[in-house]
């Protein structure tokens, strides 16, 4: 079964020709959420896009999956 964790992150400043690498540094975490289904995370993705840091631009909601389903053979 496939989780979903909903992360809201603060956005890093873009320096000039930086490259974002999320692997090598990831931006800070503020609040990370687990979620049993996509339609659940995208409802708990929806109220995070809903708050004045967000939307201000200084805050960025991601939706990852986490584990995968497996079917058939």
């Amino acid at each position: 079964m496939t989780r979903f964790l909903v992360v809201l992150t603060d956005v890093r400043p873009f320096l000039d020709g930086a490259v974002r690498d999320e692997r090598r540094a990831p931006e800070r975490r503020r609040q990370v959420v687990g979620a049993s289904s996509r339609e659940a995370a995208d409802r708990i993705a929806g109220a995070f896009m809903a708050l004045g840091m967000v939307r201000a631009g200084r805050q960025r909601v991601k939706v990852v999956a986490v584990g995968r389903r497996y079917g058939g053979v």
